[in-house]
């Protein structure tokens, strides 16, 4: 009876684990899309910044400046890239659209450099993201909000800042 009782609770604790790992390549695999609509907003702190049609600050990490993408996989758990069009484009100077080698979507950049919301920015006017060092595979990127000047213009957290992931 023992032995029963010991495999049954690991066969419920495999399943648990399958069903918890499909849910996150599920995530990663399909974000949620940001809004393609841009507009600039005065954001606390941050300044004249590109934000979407929530209101959700738009950021761009350092190591894409050149327009090369480099947040894949794990990365789009955190990071959404900001989905649209040659017409959405078309409605801001410096906005163009690039298409993903890895997904297929056609994301926004401005300036050259891709477009993204951050997952811990849930409202509208938060920057929880700009400034922000982080990690996935070998690639360390720094983010930064897209603001008219392109610049950041607030000092980056402490190290150490613990956003849990």
């Amino acid at each position: 009876m023992r032995i029963v009782t010991m495999l049954l609770g690991a066969t419920a604790a495999l399943a648990t684990l399958t069903a918890c790992g499909g849910g996150e390549a599920q995530e990663a695999a399909n974000p949620p899309a940001a809004s393609g609509a841009v507009s600039v907003k005065d954001v606390d702190g941050v300044g004249q910044t590109l934000v979407d049609s929530a209101g959700k600050t738009l950021y761009f990490a350092d190591q894409e400046a050149d327009g090369t993408i480099k947040c894949t996989e794990s990365c789009l758990t955190f990071w959404f890239p900001v989905e649209g069009t040659e017409s959405t484009a078309k409605s801001m100077d410096g906005l163009a659209v690039v298409k993903r080698s890895d997904t297929g979507v056609s994301q926004l950049t401005f300036e050259g450099k891709p477009l993204y919301t951050f997952k811990l920015d849930t409202g509208p006017g938060q920057s929880k993201g700009n400034n922000l060092e982080d990690a996935f595979g070998n690639t360390t990127f720094i983010w930064r909000a897209a603001t008219t000047a392109a610049a950041p213009t607030q000092a980056p957290p402490s190290s150490g800042t613990d956003y849990g992931y």
